[in-house]
């Protein structure tokens, strides 16, 4: 699972008492013979929290080497679609109807935009999922993980970035007066927090009694998705123009690109040695944080740093190929939307190909198949390997932590 959902998707595991934890924290997966995996699906690890999510951010990683995927895992994609417009991280059947207990949210649906917006060709499918994600936008203009949960900024940003993909201006989608970019502004720490001022927090702070609001904390993971929401852009950025530079402006006065100019500010010097992010998930062993040092590139880029994206891109090539093939889809998806970043070659990252390693975790790409009997033979052994499911096992470590940690793990300042 891509990193940045990691505490979002915790959030919700808290909020509806499943019983497992989020792949990203699982150390030790077991192997399930209850759940076959579709041969259209991206990736051999349990799907039960980022199926959509991880196909999603292969198909937009795909775009951006013209890599078309196959019709068969696209066809999976849009099939997890709720007749409501919504989707779910993962629908073993999707032939049977969503109903009130189907987990739908917010950022699988944004991610499914995206991606079904670059390939082009579904605007009814984007079109329903654009009105979904209406429905439920917040009164503060903003999005929460689970519809009806408090805004949060990774979850924020990802809608921007879809409702741009489908031809909308976010400025102009609002509820009860509030557009996204008030949201953003509102999770934004006050110039005046020393070591975090102009940061993005992931969610509102909460008070010592444990009431809302609070003080916000600075958080690198959240800032970095904040920086691509307040500039309008998706996951798949580029890189933009003149950084705004510039003192910190404080929220309320700040326009939507000084506050990404800001929380720029605060991930570039959240890079341990300019070079990458540490994981400071609370009681681990601090280690390099790859997923969300991925997406500080891009974000970096997007915010015209390019001498920073490109530094901490390089420390990624030699240090992050050993972490992708563990990773899976979605780990390799995250470095080549690096490269497209800071239009590097995702072909030559180091040794990998991370196109090529990509493309072997699905079904053979359209662009990529001859009809020979090789490619039969691959799609056959794909099929049989679906059926060997990895499940989470976390059960233990949900129930052990506790709700508190769930949001906390998600606020923590990223550590140096």
């Amino acid at each position: 699972m891509n990193v940045r959902r990691t505490a979002a998707v915790l959030a919700a595991v808290a909020v509806t008492g499943a019983a497992s934890a989020p792949a990203a924290l699982a150390e030790t997966p077991k192997p399930s013979p209850s759940v076959a995996l579709p041969s259209g699906l991206y990736g051999k690890a349990d799907p039960q929290f980022d199926g959509v999510w991880r196909q999603s951010l292969a198909f937009l990683a795909q775009d951006t080497a013209s890599v078309r995927p196959a019709d068969k895992a696209v066809d999976w994609l849009t099939g997890q679609q709720c007749a409501d417009g919504s989707f779910a991280p993962f629908r073993a059947d999707a032939a049977a109807a969503c109903g009130k207990k189907t987990p739908v949210d917010s950022n699988s649906t944004a991610a499914a935009v995206q991606a079904l917006a670059a390939l082009g060709g579904h605007e009814k499918t984007t079109g329903k999922a654009v009105g979904w994600l209406k429905s439920v936008q917040n009164k503060d203009g903003g999005w929460g993980y689970n519809p009806g949960g408090a805004s949060d900024t990774n979850s924020t940003s990802l809608v921007i970035g879809a409702l741009k993909a489908a031809g909308e201006d976010p400025a102009g989608v609002r509820k009860g007066g509030k557009s996204p970019f008030d949201a953003l502004d509102a999770l934004t720490v006050p110039c005046t927090v020393k070591d975090g001022g102009g940061a993005f927090a992931f969610q509102p702070g909460k008070s010592a009694g444990g009431q809302q609001p609070g003080p916000l904390e600075p958080n690198a993971d959240a800032s970095a998705a904040g920086v691509l929401g307040s500039l309008g852009k998706g996951l798949a950025a580029t890189g933009g123009g003149k950084d705004a530079g510039g003192a910190c402006v404080e929220p309320g006065a700040a326009t939507p690109k000084e506050s990404a100019a800001g929380a720029a500010d605060y991930v570039e010097k959240e890079l341990t040695g300019g070079t990458h992010l540490m994981s400071v998930m609370p009681g681990a062993e601090k280690k390099p944080d790859f997923g969300n040092t991925a997406d500080t590139v891009v974000a970096l880029a997007a915010a015209g740093r390019p001498d920073a994206a490109r530094k901490a891109y390089g420390w990624l090539e030699k240090n992050a190929a050993d972490w992708a093939r563990g990773g899976g889809p979605a780990a390799y998806a995250q470095l080549v939307l690096a490269a497209h970043a800071v239009g590097a070659d995702p072909r030559a990252f180091g040794s990998t190909d991370l196109v090529g390693a990509l493309d072997a975790q699905g079904p053979a790409p359209e662009s990529q198949k001859d009809g020979s009997a090789e490619d039969a033979e691959q799609d056959k052994e794909k099929d049989e390997d679906g059926t060997s499911v990895w499940w989470i096992v976390g059960v233990g470590l949900v129930a052990g932590i506790g709700v508190g940690f769930l949001f906390s793990s998600r606020n923590k300042k990223q550590g140096k």
